[in-house]
């Protein structure tokens, strides 16, 4: 198996490193909302894909709601309970 003959520097390895970065994604606005949203995904805010709506966000806003005020509550039990 070949080795290195010599040590590369610091400069050479990070000349080599500066080529290796990320990109911007390509952010597209929602047809329905205008918000930003990635292409060929449903988008975050309304919750539609292609015209359709694929996610009911005020049913998933009602049902995080209610999820928060269980683990609230569940907390507060915890810290009498100690």
């Amino acid at each position: 198996m070949a080795n290195p003959k010599r040590r590369h520097s610091t400069i050479r390895q990070n000349t080599r490193r500066s080529q290796w970065k990320l990109s911007k994604p390509g952010l597209t606005p929602c047809p329905r909302c205008k918000k930003p949203k990635l292409p060929h995904f449903m988008c975050p805010n309304c919750g539609y894909y292609n015209g359709k709506e694929i996610v009911n966000m005020e049913k998933k806003k009602e049902n995080k709601d209610k999820k928060d005020k269980k683990d609230k509550k569940e907390k507060k039990e915890n810290k009498k309970k100690k």
